[in-house]
């Protein structure tokens, strides 16, 4: 018997005989080893079973980080909520400030930056107060990535450039490579691919010298992510294969789930469309045995995306209408928009533009509300090309000229390319060149 499931049989014994103090130390060694793995559902079980004998700080926490996880944000925010009262009765700042971090991740998840960086921005200075330069770093990390997802991406490198130094001070290796990896992230979102391998180049001997196998296959995951924007598709997909190695043999489901993603979207890419199927359709068994709604949606859309792509269109209309209803559930807006824009693009594929209109026409004020400047771009690109199509060309021209803006707004690749596209609609307007037929 491993020291883990001895602890788990010392856990069972101690709620069964009603010995909290046991039952809490133990259930709170348990919890945090099992998050590591991805063991969701073993952490709510057990989190549970250790409320059952009274309140405990740790497992409220140990509850509200696995329902984030699994896709659950309104009892992860229920859980994280007690513990940060109790955390504060105890006047636990540490953990306190941890909890307050971790409310901002569940509203950052949401699409709620605002609320998300009034959480962090709680938490910063708290972890300043108790000299906590690793949570410090942490914080400064969680706030550069709100600003990156809203398109600020100058201020997302200032936090990011904040962070580095205190791990680097601190000798925290660990900490130095997330921070590496987060700057490369921003010049991924960029278009700078090369500047980015630059830094997941530079966290990838990090995460190996200190043997964190899971921080290896995420900068592995992110390495494979240039290349793949780079067009260098054979080698995203070694890399995407080296992570998904690593991750099955941590046993880290979610993170397989990831890594299958990923190779599945480069094979969509690619056009073998079987392919990427048979890889998208691995990860939906995994997200729905590890309890992740919000994966189990992303699955379901890529699923449909592939057949839409295929020109099954009904099928594709399946599996997004299957996936809208779970990102409706747990709560993730900027999910169910995307899923709108989707569906939307099959009924313009199928010639149905009113009924695409419609959908777009959803999606867009989801998009504006959760500060989701890069997808109202693309919304506002695909109800410009159905006005273009019906001929309504001046509506196509107002919604292209919103498009560049956002583009320019958020540093988008695309900017050229939509310019070019607005400059064509706009020459078609003025009936110079011939319209769409």
């Amino acid at each position: 018997m491993t020291s883990t499931a001895r602890l788990v049989e010392v856990h069972r014994l101690a709620v069964a005989g009603h010995e909290a103090g046991i039952a809490r130390h133990v259930g709170e060694r348990v919890g945090r080893v099992w998050l590591t793995r991805s063991r969701f559902a073993d952490v709510i079980r057990l989190s549970e079973q250790t409320l059952t004998l009274g309140e405990d700080g740790a497992a409220f926490y140990h509850l509200g980080w696995a329902k984030r996880v699994t896709g659950v944000p309104a009892e992860a925010l229920a859980a994280y909520d007690r513990a940060l009262g109790l955390f504060r009765a105890a006047q636990e700042r540490g953990n306190e400030a941890a909890t307050l971090s971790n409310i901002g991740n569940v509203y950052h998840g949401l699409g709620d930056r605002q609320r998300a960086l009034n959480y962090y921005e709680q938490a910063l200075p708290i972890r300043r107060e108790v000299g906590d330069r690793g949570g410090e770093a942490s914080t400064l990390n969680n706030i550069g990535h709100v600003y990156d997802g809203l398109g600020d991406r100058q201020r997302a490198l200032d936090y990011f450039g904040q962070a580095l130094p205190i791990m680097q001070e601190a000798g925290d290796r660990g900490g130095e490579a997330t921070a590496l990896n987060n700057i490369g992230h921003v010049y991924d979102g960029l278009g700078d691919r090369r500047r980015a391998l630059d830094y997941y180049g530079q966290a990838l001997p990090i995460v190996r010298e200190v043997g964190d196998r899971g921080g290896e296959a995420s900068a592995l995951n992110n390495i494979g992510h240039a290349y793949d924007g780079l067009g260098d598709r054979p080698r995203a997909v070694a890399y995407y294969g080296q992570a998904l190695t690593i991750v099955r043999e941590v046993g880290d489901r979610a993170g397989e789930a990831t890594a299958l993603n990923n190779i599945g979207g480069v094979y969509a890419e690619l056009g073998e469309h079987q392919r990427a199927l048979d890889y998208f359709g691995q990860v939906l068994p995994i997200v729905r045995e590890v309890g992740d709604r919000a994966g189990e949606a992303a699955a379901l859309n890529n699923i449909g995306s592939v057949n839409d792509r295929m020109g099954d269109r009904r099928r594709a209309l399946d599996y997004y209408g299957q996936a809208l209803p779970i990102l409706r559930e747990v709560g993730l807006r900027a999910g169910v928009a995307a899923t709108l824009n989707n569906i939307g693009g099959v009924y313009a594929g199928l010639g149905d533009r009113q009924r695409a209109l419609d959908y777009f026409g959803q999606a867009l004020p989801i998009r504006r509300e959760v500060g989701d400047r890069a997808g109202e771009a693309v919304t506002r690109f695909s109800t410009a090309m159905v006005y273009r199509e019906l001929g309504e060309l001046d509506r196509a021209v107002a919604e292209l000229e919103q498009v560049v803006e956002l583009d320019r707004l958020v540093g988008h690749p695309d900017l050229e390319s939509d310019t070019a596209v607005l400059e064509r609609v706009r020459q078609e307007q003025a009936g110079s060149i011939p319209g769409p037929r």
